[in-house]
């Protein structure tokens, strides 16, 4: 969106944050959130079709491979990585690559719930304990500014109001997903 990226920091608990100055912020700041719902939606439609997941599954092994490059001093991440690739590559060989319908699907959907589990459900946390520590930073500020507080101060409204509109958003695109996979893939009732 013609930004400039100045750092990112990373925090194992809780994910991190990106300094950047410039570009469209209305597209960069619900990105994380809404992108993630998006390629969940993509993968939910490719997991309807056994080809359409096997080339899902290429580039989501390509994906995961290329984290290995920026954790390779963490070794969970990179046992974790290596787990994913060879349950994708096994997936190919049960059952004509059946079982990577499944495995796409899966991924996709939680790719797709991403933003609405950050949201409901810590928030549901904060309402059940009172441990602040908990709570999500895209609902109930923390310290550290989260891209709905931030979005709310450029452009108007509550940090909880964009919190649950993006996660309408993120509903929808996995219920478009779902409808073009059934959509452009139509099964008989057998199969």
């Amino acid at each position: 969106t013609g930004g400039r990226v100045k750092s990112i920091s990373l925090d194992p608990r809780e994910g991190g944050v990106t300094h950047m100055y410039g570009g469209m912020s209305a597209i960069t700041l619900p990105a994380g959130y809404l992108g993630s719902s998006l390629i969940g939606a993509l993968l939910i439609f490719c997991g309807f079709n056994i080809v359409a997941s096997k080339v899902a599954s290429i580039v989501l092994g390509v994906c995961f491979l290329l984290t290995l490059w920026w954790a390779r001093r963490d070794w969970l991440t990179i046992v974790t990585v290596l787990l994913a690739v060879g349950l994708l590559v096994a997936c190919w060989f049960i059952k004509h690559a059946e079982p990577l319908r499944f495995v796409v699907l899966f991924i996709g959907v939680m790719s797709a719930l991403y933003s609405v589990w950050d949201i409901v459900v810590h928030l549901i946390i904060h309402r059940s304990t009172t441990d602040h520590k908990q709570c999500d930073d895209l609902i109930l500020r923390k310290v550290n500014e989260s891209d709905a507080s931030v979005f709310a101060q450029r452009y108007g409204g509550s940090s909880q109001c964009w919190g649950v509109i993006w996660s309408i958003i993120s509903l929808i695109f996995m219920v478009g997903g779902i409808i073009a996979g059934i959509a452009a893939f139509p099964e008989t009732f057998a199969e």
